[in-house]
């Protein structure tokens, strides 16, 4: 009897289908193209399925456009690349309502405004479900192609910007009476951060600055990394098997939101973690680097940890309150 996908796993099985697909191509969030000397074509596609990703439930048809819109070039930020145009590929059962569907593209146009990027294609189909499909092109030049597997030992992590906050506007979505803790402001804040969610491609041009500025001219500098669409546990985890190399995460420097206060550090933490969605970037890169980043950014930016030679990804304190823990991809969303 053939084995089910439900038995293999989410990552067992985009191991197997990676077998098909070009070695040097495959791993990161983006697939990466040489086109011309210098440049290469970067591209991403991402998939939204109703009662997966989004439901009436928690999120408006503009908002679901947003949200496809947004992960896709947050994978092209994760990358290093600038944003060209995305098409759009829409499943919908036929009894779909036509103004749905006009407000599902409002919200992706709305996001893609924002970055100067347009719809260029795509297709429609008749589906048992919705289904948004993005794929998203971009460029990079070759050497500021940002990777998981070039960090190295020594290295700082950076996340740019506070995690938890858009699996803690889901709670509040999901459970409404969670509300009660927080003030109406913290509430809209937390809940736009989950259906409205900031591709970070604003910190390319602060990153590449920054290094430009800071780091001799002669060496190359590398800089590994990924967003934390999955969780930041997610991200680190993802660097540091492509990298070959371990991570220490210190509980305390995780940037979490001023929202989540009244909520338990706990919860709070297992959010930022595990809980996903947050489309920050998290970067490993020198350290001294990494501080004048992470001073340029603000805002939530923050040196969590560093790349060891470890063979494991050590959650730690350093205060020796709580015991190290391992973290593991296990404990994150998996689809299977």
């Amino acid at each position: 009897m053939s084995q089910l996908v439900k038995d293999l796993g989410e990552k067992a099985l985009l191991e197997r289908l990676q077998q098909f697909c070009l070695p040097e191509v495959v791993g990161d969030d983006a697939a990466v193209i040489a086109t011309q000397p210098g440049k290469s074509l970067v591209v991403t596609t991402d998939m939204l399925v109703d009662g997966v990703h989004f439901s009436d439930r928690t999120t408006s048809a503009e908002d679901a456009g947003w949200r496809a819109a947004a992960a896709n070039l947050s994978d092209l930020a994760a990358m290093g690349a600038s944003p060209l145009g995305i098409t759009i590929a829409l499943g919908i059962p036929g009894d779909t309502s036509i103004t749905w569907i006009e407000q599902l593209y409002q919200g992706i146009t709305q996001c893609l405004q924002k970055f100067a990027t347009a719809v260029i294609g795509g297709d429609v189909c008749r589906s048992s479900v919705k289904t948004i499909a993005i794929t998203a092109f971009g460029e990079v030049h070759s050497e500021y192609t940002i990777r998981r597997s070039t960090a190295q030992v020594g290295d700082a992590i950076v996340v740019t910007g506070v995690h938890g906050a858009s699996r803690a506007g889901l709670e509040l979505l999901l459970q409404p009476e969670s509300r009660q803790k927080l003030s109406s402001s913290a509430q809209k804040k937390l809940i736009q951060a989950h259906q409205r969610p900031q591709p970070r491609l604003d910190v390319l041009p602060v990153l590449w600055e920054v290094i430009c500025q800071t780091a001799n001219t002669n060496a190359h500098i590398h800089v590994a990394g990924m967003d934390s669409s999955d969780g930041l546990a997610d991200a680190v985890l993802q660097i540091c098997q492509m990298s070959q190399v371990g991570a220490r995460v210190e509980r305390s420097f995780i940037p979490l939101p001023d929202e989540l206060k009244n909520w338990s550090f706990q919860q709070a933490l297992d959010w930022a973690l595990y809980g996903g969605e947050d489309f920050e970037l998290v970067l490993c890169l020198p350290p001294d680097l990494a501080q004048v980043l992470v001073e340029r950014l603000g805002n939530g930016a923050a040196i969590v940890g560093e790349i060891t030679d470890d063979s494991e990804v050590y959650l730690v304190d350093y205060t020796g309150k709580n015991p190290d823990e391992v973290l593991s991809f296990k404990r994150g969303f998996q689809h299977f």
